[in-house]
């Protein structure tokens, strides 16, 4: 019996799987979306040590009104009027056809391999500040692939166990930087040291960071299959995390610019500014926190990542072995494996490099899905839309126009950055060329969707 699917559908058998799952709630989406973008604090010290206390204030505070809330609100109308497995990829391939949308998943994709193998470096980072034999290599790369494993399994136990997980992490991560502010805040400030040479500030390098750690968004999109009422859930999870993620950036900081310490000390991670606020106890807990941050970042990630291979697979550009599913959970597991083997290429890079890679491939798939925003308000007005971004089309049109300034400004950063044997610029645009290459050497061998499927229906 053959079973014809349209490009875009899911597959029946893929459909009940999902269906029989538990779903994401809205608290669960809450602290997912979190570590999809922000992680806690973590992350932030470049900004302080390399702009000052008074720039690194003013970037938490204009950087996500330009380049968060944009987002946030595209994801919001987007994600509510078509919530779809796939998120970003189904938006702009129904917005603009199969090759922009196929581009939308091979700079997300590519991105991924960048992103994902900054959190198994960053979670060996914290765990050697309080175990020294992590700081070996083969230590280290040991203690990176157990890492991976463990949440490639918890992935598997699909994505409600994903948000759970996620919850709890959240407030283990967020307790110790909760101490550090009321420390920090009640504390007499300590007094200035005028003769201290002033700091040379790099305040594009600050914007950088900010950007960075203000980014993935859309990364919740692609589960929308698997939340609970996602008309109504996506907006209310974009607003509280975005609320949360510039509060628990934004108050920590204030608080230790209060103490009167120094820009330097943050060259030292948030460890060495905890341990200079309140002693050496709180910078064991913000080491502990920072695996924490780096373990729940890439186990929320993975989860978004992982449904990308599988509506691919679905609509016939990748093997149909990828849309496979958990028969109790639902999880696409064959992507949830073959993924972070990717990922593992990456792992050797620099993090400078992997941050100039992450922001320049992913900066181009954010203006993809803008252009997709627009589009839908032009070629389908009546799509029923739960949550439409306000100010009628022309704000819609202008939404993408900050995030767009922002990355420009980025790989204008990156374009004498040599960060090896290449620019981070260059080696971005050939993996951007590549798409399309790809793309005409996916249509010679693609099968029709629907042709097979992983169950094995035919």
């Amino acid at each position: 019996m053959s079973v014809e699917i349209e490009p875009g559908a899911v597959c029946p058998a893929h459909v009940a799987s999902r269906r029989s799952a538990a779903r994401i709630t809205l608290l669960q989406l809450i602290a997912a979306t979190y570590f999809m973008v922000a992680g806690g604090p973590y992350g932030l010290e470049d900004l302080v040590s390399d702009s000052g206390y008074l720039m690194a204030v003013a970037a938490l505070l204009v950087v996500p009104i330009i380049w968060s809330l944009p987002t946030a609100l595209m994801v919001s109308e987007l994600s509510s009027a078509l919530p779809e497995e796939g998120g970003y990829y189904a938006w702009v391939r129904r917005a603009m056809g199969p090759f922009w949308g196929f581009q939308e998943a091979w700079l997300s994709l590519a991105a991924s391999v960048f992103d994902m193998a900054i959190y198994p470096t960053l979670f060996v980072k914290y765990l050697g500040g309080l175990w020294s034999p992590a700081g070996s290599e083969l230590t280290g790369w040991a203690i990176k692939i157990a890492m991976i494993t463990v949440c490639v399994l918890g992935n598997i136990r699909g994505a409600r166990t994903v948000g759970r997980s996620s919850v709890i992490m959240t407030i283990a991560m967020l307790s110790p930087f909760a101490v550090l502010t009321f420390v920090a805040f009640i504390r007499p400030p300590m007094p200035a040291d005028p003769a201290k040479d002033p700091i040379e500030l790099d305040y594009l390098a600050g914007i950088f960071v900010a950007m960075w750690n203000f980014m993935g968004w859309d990364n919740a999109s692609t589960v929308a299959g698997e939340v609970e009422r996602p008309q109504r859930t996506y907006p209310l999870a974009m607003v509280s995390a975005l609320l949360l993620v510039a509060l628990t950036y934004l108050i920590p900081v204030l608080a230790v610019w209060r103490t009167g310490l120094d820009t330097s000390i943050w060259k030292d991670s948030w460890v060495g500014v905890g341990q200079a606020v309140t002693g050496s106890t709180l910078g064991v807990a913000i080491s502990i926190g920072g695996m924490i941050s780096a373990f729940g970042m890439f186990n929320a990630l993975i989860m978004s990542y992982s449904r990308v291979p599988m509506v691919m697979a679905e609509d016939g550009y990748l093997p149909a072995i990828f849309k496979r599913c958990h028969p109790r959970t639902g999880a696409p597991w064959v992507a949830i494996v073959a993924c972070p083997t990717a990922w593992a290429i990456a792992l050797q890079l620099s993090l400078p490099r992997l941050f100039a890679l992450d922001i320049i491939l992913y900066g181009l798939s954010l203006i993809l899905e803008f252009v997709a925003l627009v589009v839908l308000r032009f070629r389908e007005p009546g799509l029923p839309r739960p949550f439409r971004v306000p100010g009628g089309l022309s704000l819609a049109i202008g939404l993408g126009i900050g995030p767009a300034i922002l990355i420009a400004l980025a790989m204008f950063h990156e374009r004498d950055q040599l960060a090896g044997p290449i620019n981070a610029l260059l080696l971005g645009g050939i993996l951007v060329a590549l798409g399309p290459i790809v793309y005409l050497a996916s249509r010679w061998w693609r099968q029709p969707p629907g042709q097979a499927n992983g169950n094995g229906i035919k």
